[in-house]
C-alpha cells in the first residue's frame, strides 16, 4: 500500500513539473507586453526551461550513485517549489530568466532520478507504471493554456503560484511517504558512474539509434504544428485545436504504451512504432480538409507519445541493477539535447523556402528508410534486447 501511495505521489509530482516546462509557451504574448520586450527575448524564456531540463541529467546521474534516488526526487520538488515562488515574483525579466531556468533544472533532476525508482519499485510492470506516470505529466501538457487562460482574469503570476503551491503540497506527501516506505535495494549496487555508463554503450547508443532521430523529427513537427495547420487553410484557433488534440491523444498514448512495452519484445515494438510514426507524418502531408486533419492530429499524437514510455521501458528494464541510473542520465542527456536541435533545422529549411509538406515529408521517408534498416539489423541479431 505504501508503493501505491509513493507511486502516487510521484505522478502528481511528475504533472507539475511537466507543467512548469510547458506553462511559459502560451504566457510569452503577456510577458511581451509586461515588459517591453520582442519575440526572441521572449523565445529565449522557453529555451531557458528546455535547457535547465538537460543541463543537471549527467550530474544528476553520478549524483544517484552517492545518494538515494528518492533523496533527489524530493530534492527536484524542493527545486521546483522553490524556483516557481522566486518566478511568480519577478519584476525584471533577467529575473524571470532565472526562474525559468531553474523551473527546468527541477524537471531534468526529477526525470533521471524518478524513472530508475519507478522502475525498481516496480520491476514486473516497468511499462504498465511508466505509462501511468508519463500520463500524469502528459496531462499537464493538456491542461497548460487552459490553466493560463484562467489564470489571466486575476494575474499571470497566479498561474506560476499554483505550480510553486502544488509542488510543495506534493514533495512534502512524498517526503512523509517515503519516510513509511521500504525502499527498493536494487539501486545501492550502482556506484561507479563513469564505469557504469560506458558498460552499457551498446545499449546506450542503439536506444539513440533507434529513437534519436524521431525525437529530433518530433519536435520540429511539434512547434510548427499550428503553423503548419495554417498553411493548409485552418484559421489560428482552429490550428490551436489541433495541436491540443495531439496533446490529448498522448494522455491515453502513454497508458496503452506502456501495458504494450510489458507484453511485446523492446525492439520490434519501437520500430513499429518509428514506422507507424513516419506512415502517419507522411499522410498528413497528403490531406486537407477540417475532418481529415482531425483524425490524422489525433492519430499521430498518440502514436508519438506511445514511444516516450516505450523507450523508457526498453532501457530500464534491460539495465542491470549495477548500472541503471548511470546509463539512463547519459542517454537522458544526450536524448533531450537531440529533441532541442529539432526545431531550429525545421525552421532553416522553411527559411530556405521549402514547404512545411515537403520537408515533413523528406523526414518521413528519412525515418521509415532508417527502420527498414534497423530491422535488418534486429533480425541479424545485432542489437541489444
Amino acid at each position: 500500500m505504501t508503493r501505491a501511495r509513493l507511486f502516487g505521489s510521484l505522478c502528481g509530482l511528475v504533472f507539475f513539473l511537466n507543467l512548469a516546462r510547458i506553462v511559459f509557451a502560451p504566457l510569452l504574448d503577456v510577458f511581451i507586453a509586461e515588459f517591453g520586450i520582442g519575440e526572441a527575448t521572449a523565445g529565449l524564456i522557453v529555451t531557458l526551461v528546455w535547457i535547465g531540463s538537460a543541463s543537471l541529467r549527467l550530474p544528476t546521474g553520478w549524483l544517484l550513485t552517492k545518494v538515494p534516488r528518492h533523496h533527489v526526487v524530493i530534492g527536484a520538488g524542493t527545486i521546483l517549489a522553490v524556483s516557481s515562488g522566486f518566478t511568480a515574483t519577478a519584476t525584471t525579466v533577467g529575473h524571470l530568466m532565472v526562474g525559468a531556468f531553474f523551473m527546468g533544472i527541477a524537471s531534468g533532476v526529477y526525470f533521471v532520478s524518478a524513472n530508475p525508482l519507478l522502475s525498481e519499485l516496480y520491476p514486473d510492470r516497468v511499462g504498465h507504471v511508466m505509462g501511468i506516470h508519463g500520463g500524469a505529466s502528459q496531462m499537464a501538457a493538456v491542461i497548460a493554456a487552459p490553466l493560463v487562460a484562467l489564470t489571466l482574469v486575476v494575474d499571470w503570476r497566479l498561474s506560476i503560484w499554483t505550480i510553486a503551491a502544488g509542488a510543495t503540497a506534493v514533495t512534502v506527501y512524498t517526503w512523509i511517504v517515503t519516510r513509511r516506505t521500504e525502499m527498493p535495494e536494487a539501486g545501492r549496487s550502482d556506484r561507479d558512474f563513469v564505469s557504469g555508463a560506458l558498460s552499457e554503450w551498446r545499449l546506450i547508443v542503439t536506444a539513440l539509434v533507434l529513437v534519436g532521430t524521431t525525437v529530433f523529427v518530433w519536435q520540429g513537427v511539434f512547434n510548427f504544428y499550428e503553423l503548419y495547420m495554417q498553411s493548409k487553410g485552418l484559421s489560428s484557433g482552429a490550428a490551436g485545436t489541433m495541436l491540443t488534440i495531439v496533446f490529448v491523444a498522448g494522455v491515453p498514448a502513454f497508458y496503452v504504451g506502456g501495458d504494450l512495452a510489458d507484453t511485446l519484445p523492446h525492439v520490434p515494438y519501437l520500430l513499429g512504432i518509428v514506422a507507424a510514426f513516419s506512415l502517419c507524418l507522411f499522410a498528413l502531408t497528403l490531406v486537407e480538409g477540417l475532418i481529415a486533419l482531425i483524425v490524422l492530429s489525433a492519430v499521430v499524437g498518440f502514436v508519438i507519445h506511445a514511444l516516450f514510455p516505450a523507450v523508457d521501458t526498453y532501457l530500464l528494464d534491460t539495465l542491470p541493477d549495477s548500472t541503471r541510473a548511470s546509463a539512463y542520465a547519459v542517454f537522458s542527456s544526450v536524448w533531450m539535447l537531440t529533441q532541442a536541435l529539432g526545431s531550429s533545422v525545421v525552421g532553416l529549411f522553411i527559411e530556405g523556402g521549402y514547404t512545411y509538406d515537403w520537408v515533413f515529408a523528406s523526414a518521413a521517408l528519412f525515418l521509415a528508410s532508417s527502420v527498414v534498416v534497423l530491422a535488418l539489423i534486429e533480425r541479424s541479431g545485432r542489437l541489444p534486447s
